[in-house]
């Protein structure tokens, strides 16, 4: 085995994570090279070596960066690092367990949302219709609510970028924002002829996980539409509330 510089080994660490890339790449490779056969029985004892010793598996490693390389020269079409190097860390969580799974930044950021409930925005519920945004309604004591968001309201632009192409969710997404930083909201209300400028302050949003009410006598009905942190203490409260309305257990 010849002598590798230590820039070889900071290129194989920085561009390698799995091997699973192979899975989803139509790409021929060979799993043995010129007098690979050779080195077999001293690759295996450094591989063992090297797991008795804590250390990354250098041999795979370089097998991992081998197909990066071959991909990056051979597959029918060119594919950035980020996306292959992602694929890798997917493929490799996958294959651990049903429960577990690479998130981006942006998929983090929503089940950190979802998680905690709170999240910084405007406090409306929306919907799309004709392409625009549909206020559904604001919600009480919500930036929204006190910039004078009604609910029917049609969005039309956030700030300068029209509504009309975008998702629900891409819009939903320039709704949100930095708490106390400004949007500038393009409606179309019914009965008003010109569209109107709102600023909202964006604030955090409290998501309520569950709600209810007291039907009739002794009977409630509560709702809960997600698990949060404080979803079981927030359930508590609201069954000791109704049965406070209720003067009696339900």
């Amino acid at each position: 085995m010849g002598f590798r510089p230590s820039s070889y080994w900071r290129l194989i660490w920085q561009r390698s994570l799995l091997i699973s890339l192979l899975a989803v790449s139509p790409v021929a490779l060979s799993s043995e090279e010129p007098g690979q056969a050779e080195d077999e029985d001293v690759s295996a004892a450094d591989t063992t070596q090297q797991q008795e010793q804590g250390l990354l598996p250098i041999n795979e490693l370089r097998t991992f960066a081998d197909v990066f390389d071959r991909i990056k020269q051979a597959y029918v079409e060119e594919v950035d690092d980020k996306t292959l190097l992602e694929n890798a860390i997917q493929g490799m969580l996958t294959e651990l367990d049903p429960h577990s799974a690479y998130l981006k930044p942006e998929a983090y950021q929503d089940l950190q949302i979802n998680t905690t409930g709170e999240f910084g925005g405007l406090g409306i519920e929306v919907g799309m219709e004709d392409g625009f945004v549909k206020v559904i309604t604001p919600i009480d004591d919500t930036p929204a609510k006190k910039a004078g968001v009604e609910a029917g309201d049609l969005i039309i632009k956030l700030d300068s970028t029209p509504v009309k192409g975008l998702s629900l969710g891409e819009a939903v997404k320039l709704m949100r924002g930095k708490p106390g930083s400004d949007i500038v909201l393009t409606i179309i209300r019914a009965g008003i002829d010109k569209p109107l400028e709102i600023t909202v302050t964006r604030a955090v949003i409290q998501v309520q996980s569950v709600r209810g009410r007291l039907l009739q006598k002794d009977y409630g009905y509560v709702r809960l539409s997600q698990f949060q942190i404080n979803t079981g203490a927030d359930m508590l409260k609201l069954l000791e509330k109704l049965r406070k309305e209720n003067d009696a257990d339900l």
